[in-house]
């Protein structure tokens, strides 16, 4: 492997390129003549490499924040420029960020000095807590060199630290890039002062996975974050053109890191479970309800084993999930299936390897499948997990996830029938994801099975290819093909088991868009590990859109207007089932507020009776609607801030309005409040029909340091008659080592719907676990 350099300047700004090929110097030559004579300085830095090789340290680094080592004065601060409200603008406070390496460490300090220092915002104290409203510090870092996948670290004027993942690129296509469940071990420290804040972190290269070479390539953006401003200052200097532009690992900075040996750590983390769980009960004779308790005590074990730089083994034993936070509540108005995210901790480690989408939440895996059932009404109870192993990482040119686990077996009662049980049989799930890079840096090509064994002899395999090709800067081809094999089904041809997505899309927020889509289910096509909303269909999807940013002097940062189309068909007769058509007109503004205008024309077409709340339905037919709406977003900056939603219009043979009112008030950093009220109406005037739905939650976080935090979580479904509290204390005293006290309870709201009459609580539990974690 050889490598031959250049040094070229583009509007005065030196470029230096390093060209890596197999063959003679000659060869090489002749390419970088090709190169430079057609291709155009405004396309260069998408089809050469720049990079930029980082400052190794000998000296040590008293990781107090202060960033006062002699060290970080020779090292020259990455060059930041304004992401927004104006790209390409000098940032309105000085920022000096650097970065540099030893042989264990990836090191970061960052100089955030501000002109107003009492309107620095560090409004939380509790970990992963990073939310918008807070000053930010933000490393994002394309380990494996990808362009696709990439880890963000993100730190606070309070110290509080968060870490996440980012999956496709940071589009939003196959639903959001971000994955917040995920921890690893790094740490850093803040001073904040009258001159700004000031942060240096320390990121163990044994808490990232990379492929081990003499010169190991990663994909590097970092940014500062001033809310109050609504202000990004970023590096490299990466212009607003995607929706997620910050946090996009195709357009990083490739750095250069030489001299780190492979690291093989393991962490050991067993846990001991204690408490009651209490739930009611119909007699024998059927006249009252009576109390059934049960104790818990319970030991596990979790285990993860770095087998290479770039290959990682998990393995767990008895798997608890008590310290696991509650969903939000929802109300289903379609035929659609409810998607539910997971937030298991075991199931993050590089989760978008294991992502085979065929567009929005469609996926051949869904982690949910494992151990959860949901007995009714989205209502998700736990299945005993006996012990589970999954590899994730890189093999050579090859990504690679493997996943086997066993579940118990587990009785539920009947919520169609009260006098029975549902058995939920032990199972065997077993996943294995194979991909790797093709044409280009920023395609690849990969294939998936899925495999679950019931204790009786009931299977279900599933098996399918998908590839990303990028065909120019933004234009992309995407592609996912799946054929399952099921004991409960018997498909007459290939195609009844067949389940594919072709796309072509823009991905800019730029200028014209488009997103063009195919997609196919057969009749008998079943991923039982997989999430489906929709059976035996086949639809086009055509989304355009426009995208602009207005003058400097707008109070508008973007505007875009997209026209959304889609038509769904049934496989059985080619009669059109659902459509939606109409323009959206979105914008963004400058000091962080966004908002949203739609109307849309809808088509159903209802071939069973579709059941509503409150014992309302709609009968088969079809039916032509329109729907008109509008969201208003306050800036995530703002103290005290409230989203709104409102639509409605005619709704099949009625008609509905709703309003969604969602306000957020950080009271101070210990204290932080929020909640959603979502009530609608609907009424079917010439069936005499109507109901009244209200969902309620609220949220209070009170974090009395950074390592002593509570959460307590209630919700209100009138849909389902039911309500929820979810309590959880949560003491951290260092990584790796939690505490937590978990309360939930469930109650019957309208206990008169049954008799005998219900009891107001359903069920109860109080867990203690308590978790800690070695490293030989």
């Amino acid at each position: 492997m050889g490598s031959f350099s250049v040094i070229n300047i583009f509007n005065g700004n030196p470029l230096r390129v390093e060209l890596h090929n197999k063959g003679n110097s000659i060869f090489r030559k002749v390419i970088l003549l090709i190169i430079f004579t057609f291709i155009t300085p405004n396309n260069l830095q998408s089809q050469i490499v720049t990079l930029v090789e980082l400052e190794r340290i000998s000296e040590p680094i008293n990781l107090d924040g202060v960033v006062d080592e002699l060290v970080w004065q020779k090292i020259q601060p990455v060059k930041i420029v304004m992401h927004q409200p104006i790209f390409g603008e000098v940032p309105s406070e000085k920022t000096e960020i650097r970065f540099a390496y030893d042989n264990k460490y990836l090191y970061a300090s960052g100089r955030f000095y501000d002109s107003n220092p009492e309107e620095i915002r560090g409004n939380s104290l509790e970990r992963d807590d990073t939310n918008p409203g807070d000053d930010g510090f933000g490393i994002i870092l394309d380990t494996f060199n990808d362009n696709e996948n990439a880890l963000c670290f993100a730190i606070t004027p309070a110290g509080i630290r968060g870490d996440w993942t980012i999956i496709n690129d940071a589009e939003t296509t196959s639903g959001s890039p971000i994955n917040q469940s995920w921890n690893t071990y790094w740490d850093a420290e803040v001073v904040q002062n009258d001159k700004g804040w000031f942060v240096e972190v320390r990121i163990p290269f044994s808490s990232l996975r990379f492929q081990e070479a003499e010169k190991i390539i990663m994909g590097l953006i970092t940014w500062r974050y001033i809310p109050r401003k609504n202000e990004i200052d970023i590096y490299p200097a990466i212009p607003p053109n995607w929706e997620l532009s910050f946090l996009k690992p195709s357009v990083a900075q490739d750095i250069a890191i030489e001299g780190i040996k492979s690291k093989s750590p393991l962490y050991i983390t067993p846990y001991i479970l204690s408490g009651f769980e209490q739930s009611s009960e119909l007699n024998n004779s059927e006249t009252a309800y009576y109390d059934s308790k049960k104790s818990l005590l319970d030991l596990g074990l979790d285990l993860k084993y770095g087998i290479s730089s770039d290959l990682t083994l998990d393995v767990t034993i008895n798997t608890d999930f008590a310290q696991v936070e509650a969903d939000e509540p929802q109300i289903n108005f379609t035929r659609f299936s409810l998607f539910f995210p997971e937030k298991r901790l075991f199931f993050q480690e590089r989760a978008g390897l294991f992502n085979f989408s065929f567009g929005g939440q469609t996926k051949m895996f869904y982690t949910r499948r494992i151990g959860l059932y949901d007995i009714g009404d989205n209502d998700f109870r736990q299945i005993p997990i006996y012990a589970g192993t999954r590899l994730a990482g890189k093999i050579g040119e090859w990504d690679v996830g493997f996943l086997d686990m066993q579940t118990a077996s587990k009785d539920f009662k009947d919520e169609d029938y009260e006098d029975s049980t549902v058995t939920v049989p032990s199972e065997n799930f077993g996943v294995l994801r194979l991909r790797r890079q093709v044409l280009n840096p920023y395609s690849y090509i990969g294939t998936m099975f899925t495999s679950r064994l019931e204790n009786g002899g009931e299977y279900n395999y599933c098996y399918g290819f998908d590839g990303t090709i990028r065909l120019s800067d933004n234009d992309y081809f995407t592609f996912s093909v799946a054929q399952s094999s099921d004991s409960q089904e018997s498909p007459s041809n290939i195609l009844d088991a067949n389940r594919m997505r072709l796309t072509l899309e823009k991905r800019s927020k730029q200028g014209f868009g488009y997103n063009l889509y195919f997609v196919r289910r057969g009749p008998d096509y079943a991923p039982r590990m997989g999430f489906e909303v929709w059976e035996n269909y086949y639809a086009n999807i055509i989304n355009l859109s426009y995208s602009w940013l207005p003058k400097e002097t707008s109070s508008i940062f973007r505007n875009t207007i997209t026209l959304e189309n889609y038509f769904l068909f049934s496989n059985s007769d080619d009669k059109l089932e659902s459509s939606q058509f109409g323009p959206i007109w979105t914008y963004e503004g400058k000091k962080g507020s966004s908002g949203k205008l739609w109307i849309k024309g809808r088509f159903e077409g209802i071939s069973d009776t579709l059941d509503l709340p409150e014992d309302v339905f709609v009968p088969p037919d079809d039916y032509l609607f329109y729907e008109a709406g509008m969201d208003y977003n306050m800036s995530s900056g703002d103290l005290l801030r409230t989203n709104v939603s409102l639509k409605g219009g005619p709704f099949y043979d009625g008609t509905f309005f709703s309003v969604g009112i969602s306000p957020h008030w950080i009271i101070s950093k210990h204290i932080t409040i929020g909640g959603n009220y979502q009530p609608t109406w609907a009424e079917f005037s010439n069936r005499g029909q109507s109901f009244i739905t209200h969902i309620l939650s609220l949220r209070a976080n009170i974090a009395f340091n950074t390592k002593f935090s509570t959460n307590t979580f209630i919700l209100f479904n009138s849909a389902a008659d039911a309500a929820g509290i979810n309590f959880r204390l949560r003491y951290n005293p260092k990584e790796g080592t939690d505490f937590y006290l978990v309360y939930n309870e469930g109650f019957n709201i309208d206990r008169e719907r049954e008799l005998p009459n219900l009891p107001l609580s359903a069920r109860r539990s109080v867990l203690l676990k308590y978790s800690i974690t070695f490293i030989p």
